[in-house]
């Protein structure tokens, strides 16, 4: 497990928007912070995942929200595959599908 930085989130947000601006290379940014070009990587990642949160405390918690979205997805692909199988099953002439009007 990574250990945790001594850098603020303002003093890492200000390497990464040097990096994403061009200022300077990830492992130049990361020399002169203090910090490895990784760690440098690493904030930028959280930064685009997780914006400002994401560099105070690291991996953020995933919202109540985002959980139910995830589920909803879930099952909205596992509803997509079967109709996916039961379209194929019905071009080929339907001859495994029960007929209409009873239960499967």
């Amino acid at each position: 497990m990574p250990r945790p930085s001594n850098r603020s989130a303002e003093q890492k947000l200000r390497v990464v928007l040097s990096v994403l601006g061009g200022e300077q290379s990830a492992a130049g940014a990361g020399r002169k912070a203090g910090a490895g070009e990784q760690s440098v990587h690493n904030w930028k990642r959280l930064l685009v995942e997780s914006g400002r949160e994401g560099l105070a405390g690291g991996r953020r918690r995933r919202s109540s929200r985002e959980v139910e979205l995830e589920a909803e997805n879930e099952e909205l692909k596992a509803a997509l595959g079967e109709a996916h199988v039961e379209l194929r099953v019905w071009r080929k002439g339907g001859e495994y599908l029960p007929p209409l009007g009873t239960s499967r």
